[in-house]
């Protein structure tokens, strides 16, 4: 319920009853003369009351929906949210998100592999106020996307920008991961957490994989992944974002989580088979749950100026009621 600001500009309402009250008593009355509009002998000009009345009823409305839309303006309302302000650090999570050709198979629910892990990483970051969220996306080489910030919208944005086959063929875990323990290493949070999202096994890159993992280990970062696809001939369909060329088919998924299961091992997480959005869902889950840490902070109230868009309504209106006006009835305004 938004609070106002200027409540004695409800009293313009009584306007409206004011001039009711007028016209009534024939202040407002217009002058009307009386004509016959025919032919000789012909045909009498018949007046379409009906449809006329209806659209000047429609554009009355109007003016009176506009003009209390005014008066709602002219008192000031505010709509007032509480935010939190956390006052002490919380969980990072950097995500290795694969962005190599075969993340656009479609098979989970539908969807391409790469649109189901954006989702649910929206989902988990906008159930997790406090955390700090990183991305790295990783194929044939690696790079940092946003390192771990609390600017959760432009997390989403970026991660929104990320596009298949922009790091070319190939998946090269390792250095994916090592990417992400870089950017966590330093990180003063009392948890810190790379979430790997891949639907291959390591055949790119000079690091290998379990060597990341155990470097990760060593800087108190927890690694979980997120083995994300089904097996057997699935659809595929992209466009290639440095050449603009559009490629459809069908991809022979092969899927084997065991390398996965080893990374998730040395590096102190777990590892999840994900083949649909409830698998990708919970996994997530479980990770924002071990993950959770308890920050301290303190509520802050915000206001939101409603006014303009009361304006911007109240606009509508009007122009609305002189178009049918106008226009249609071709009455003088």
């Amino acid at each position: 319920m938004p609070d106002f600001h200027n409540p004695a500009a409800f009293l313009l309402l009584f306007i409206i009853p004011l001039l009711y009250i007028l016209r009534k008593a024939g202040v407002f009355t217009r002058l009307t003369l009386f004509s016959t509009i025919s032919d000789w002998g012909g045909k009498t000009f018949e007046w379409d009351v009906k449809r006329r009345r209806i659209f000047s009823m429609i554009s009355t409305v109007f003016v009176f929906i506009g003009f209390v839309l005014v008066v709602l303006a002219l008192a000031e309302p505010v709509r007032y949210k509480q935010e939190r302000v956390y006052t002490s650090r919380g969980t990072d999570i950097m995500f290795v998100l694969d962005v190599s050709p075969s993340m656009a198979a479609r098979d989970i629910a539908g969807n391409r592999r790469i649109d189901a892990a954006k989702q649910a990483v929206q989902k988990l970051v906008s159930e997790n106020s406090g955390a700090s969220f990183g991305l790295v996306t990783m194929a044939g080489e690696a790079a940092v996307i946003v390192p771990p910030t609390v600017d959760h919208p432009l997390f989403v944005n970026r991660l929104n920008e990320v596009q298949i086959g922009s790091l070319g063929d190939g998946t090269a875990l390792g250095t994916g991961l090592c990417t992400a323990v870089y950017h966590l290493s330093s990180s003063s949070a009392p948890k810190k957490c790379i979430v790997l999202v891949t639907d291959g096994e390591n055949n790119a890159g000079a690091i290998h994989p379990e060597t990341a993992a155990e470097l990760a280990a060593r800087n108190n970062i927890t690694i979980y992944t997120l083995g994300i696809g089904t097996e057997g001939s699935v659809p595929i369909d992209y466009i290639d974002p440095k050449t603009g060329k559009n490629y459809s088919g069908y991809l022979n998924s092969t899927f084997d989580t065991a390398s996965l299961r080893q990374i998730s091992l040395a590096g102190g997480g777990r590892c999840f088979e994900v083949r649909s959005l409830t698998d990708l869902s919970l996994a997530l889950s479980v990770i924002s749950r071990n993950e959770s840490t308890v920050q301290s902070y303190h509520s802050k109230t915000t206001g939101v100026e409603l006014y303009e868009n009361l304006l911007l309504a109240a606009c509508i209106c009007f122009i609305a009621s002189w178009v049918i006006k106008r226009l249609y009835l071709q009455e003088p305004v």
